[in-house]
């Protein structure tokens, strides 16, 4: 039988896809009902930062400790990635070369 046109391309390789949920927390999280389908974590995972950098570029968020929270099928966090991260502090090394 020949593959469904409308079949994602994972599904008609056999390749298992698995539902990941994409919280938004800062002081109170906020749930993904929907989520998105990944062959893998790192398929999330990257998602979860792209959808971070888009996020970091919305002036209508203003929330400094906002995170994406990847949540697998059975409810486990496997990831956090942060829209604004933290900015690199001067090293010792640095602030001495700079004398």
């Amino acid at each position: 039988m020949a593959p469904q046109p409308d079949c994602p391309k994972y599904a008609t390789a056999g390749i298992a896809m698995r539902t990941y949920y994409f919280d938004m927390k800062d002081t109170i999280p906020t749930r993904d009902r929907g989520g998105l389908e990944f062959a893998t974590h790192a398929g999330a995972i990257e998602h979860s930062r792209d959808l971070a950098r888009r996020l970091r570029h919305d002036p209508r968020i203003t929330d400094r400790r906002l995170s994406v929270i990847v949540v697998d099928e059975s409810g486990t966090e496997i990831h956090c990635e942060p829209v604004y991260p933290m900015v690199a502090s001067v090293s010792i090394s640095d602030s001495q070369a700079s004398r």
